[in-house]
Order: C-alpha cells, then sequence, then structure tokens
C-alpha cells in the first residue's frame, strides 16, 4: 500500500530554526558586526562556519544560474556532501527555497523540513546536511555557491531518491 502524501510546511528561516542543518547567512544584529573602511562599511564577521579542506579538498567560489520551480513541486531527490559544506547566498534579492534534513541516514518524508530564505539571507549547509537541489521562485537567479573541491576518493555527492509522489511542497 502506497503512504498517504505529505505536504511541506514552509517555515520562516531563522539562525536557530536553521541549525540543526548549518548557518544561516544574513546581515543582522545578532551578528558579530563593526565599522570598517573609515566609517564607510559595517562588516558582518564570521557568518558561517566553510568546511572543505577535509581529505585534500580546497575552498571554490562559484555562480549557478537557477530556473524557477513549478508549483506544486513533488520532492523525489535529496542529497548531500559528506566531504564539506556548501553555502548559497542570492545575488540579488530574492526569496528561495530550502528543503533540508539533518545528517546521518537516509531521510523519509517525516524528517525533511522547508524554509523560506528572504531577500538578504543566505544558507550554508553543515557537512553531511541533506538538502533538496536550489529552489528558485517565480524569477531566474544567480546565486554564489561557495563549496568544496579537489579529490573526492569515495565521491563527494550522496543522492537518494524518495517514493514518487509521496512528498509535495505547494506554495
Amino acid at each position: 500500500m502506497k503512504p498517504l502524501a505529505t505536504l511541506l510546511t514552509i517555515e520562516l528561516l531563522t539562525a536557530e530554526a536553521f541549525r540543526p542543518f548549518g548557518d544561516v547567512i544574513e546581515a543582522s544584529d545578532t551578528a558579530r558586526h563593526f565599522t570598517i573602511n573609515e566609517g564607510f562599511a559595517e562588516r558582518y564577521h564570521d557568518l558561517a562556519r566553510i568546511d572543505t579542506a577535509g581529505e585534500g579538498g580546497h575552498t571554490v567560489v562559484s555562480i549557478f544560474k537557477a530556473q524557477p520551480r513549478t508549483f506544486p513541486l513533488a520532492i523525489t531527490v535529496m542529497e548531500r556532501h559528506p566531504l564539506g559544506s556548501q553555502a548559497f547566498v542570492a545575488l540579488a534579492p530574492m526569496p528561495f527555497l530550502v528543503v533540508v534534513a539533518q545528517p546521518g541516514d537516509a531521510p523519509g518524508p517525516g524528517d525533511i523540513r522547508c524554509f523560506l530564505a528572504q531577500a538578504g539571507q543566505g544558507v550554508n549547509y553543515s557537512r553531511g546536511t541533506w538538502h533538496h537541489p536550489l529552489i528558485a521562485l517565480d524569477v531566474p537567479g544567480d546565486f554564489l555557491v561557495i563549496d568544496r573541491g579537489g579529490p573526492a576518493p569515495h565521491g563527494n555527492c550522496d543522492e537518494i531518491t524518495l517514493e514518487e509522489g509521496a512528498l509535495w511542497l505547494v506554495r
């Protein structure tokens, strides 16, 4: 017998809610910040733990050009990067969705959460955090991506397929 479909609830992205999955990257009053450049800039310091050096890796900065998704969206795949973190920051003021599950065994539909990253927010997935590929909303968008490059003797992207139709995201 097929399980009933589960609808993901879209949650507000906050540092506290996202902590089990990684870091929220944003220039908020809760971040350590100070004035620099002769008073013409404010530095929001040490916003994410970029973790890429293990097993001979190095940090790679890329730009992903994402196309918007169509809703309702079936969540059928999740991936994780066991050798390093992966950060996403939109280069234009635009929201996007973040679908995640905690590191560990392959998640089931009940283990998966969805967050709405507002304009000005980004995320850094901790090493091993399960996540859905990038979900742009409404318009195409460019994202700055910071992740791991280098040798990966056992691979650095594990992917699982979820049962078709078991998990849906509705806006």
